[in-house]
């Protein structure tokens, strides 16, 4: 297959949700966020909104998409209320939702046998291929994302999950798997694709 030519991107993970503090498999389970998540979600708005002003970047010549998700669309919704101007329409694709857990969705990661999952922290490169029942592996979502590489005309900000940002970091980054596979990607940061490059911006390094 060949590899797509990725645009520029700026990425945002959605805010916490119950189930993100509880350490359940949240997935495909439509989560809404939880307080914490929606300041996070508002935080990162302003913080875009602030990299855009520095970087001389006009947000009307980016493409927006996002996870079809209610936490996402909530996100996407905080993240766009940062920008005092009219923004181009958002296109929610499927392809961006998160990575489907299966029969593992809302459990805790703690209480699953070893030989149902392995949680975030132990996992190494053998996960990038698991896939638990009715689910999909990491394997998957690269398919899907090479997929969704190939509406992209342009430079874009896309609002989606925690899976989404490690498979991205291996498809733009070249990051080898074992360095993303128990990567907790944040939800309070931007994160700025680049060809073979990404870059982590926090309000206090914007």
């Amino acid at each position: 297959m060949t590899a797509p030519a990725w645009p520029e991107i700026y990425f945002i993970r959605h805010g916490e949700t119950p189930w993100n503090a509880e350490r359940r498999y949240q997935g495909r389970k439509d989560i809404p966020l939880n307080e914490k998540g929606k300041g996070q979600a508002s935080r990162n708005g302003k913080l875009l909104a602030q990299l855009f002003k520095e970087r001389g970047l006009d947000p009307r010549a980016f493409e927006w998409h996002a996870s079809p998700l209610g936490r996402t669309r909530e996100t996407m919704d905080r993240v766009r209320a940062g920008f005092s101007i009219h923004l181009p329409e958002v296109k929610y694709d499927v392809r961006l939702m998160e990575i489907s857990f299966g029969v593992l969705e809302g459990s805790l990661h703690e209480e699953l046998p070893a030989n149902m999952a392995v949680a975030p922290g132990h996992r190494d490169e053998t996960y990038w291929d698991f896939r638990p029942e009715n689910g999909e592996s990491y394997r998957d979502v690269e398919a899907r994302l090479i997929e969704f590489a190939a509406v992209l005309t342009g430079p874009s900000v896309v609002v989606a999950h925690g899976g989404i940002a490690r498979t991205l970091r291996v498809l733009i980054e070249r990051a080898p798997v074992i360095e993303v596979i128990n990567w907790a990607p944040p939800q309070d940061a931007v994160m700025h694709f680049t060809p073979g490059r990404m870059e982590l911006l926090r309000p206090d390094e914007a």
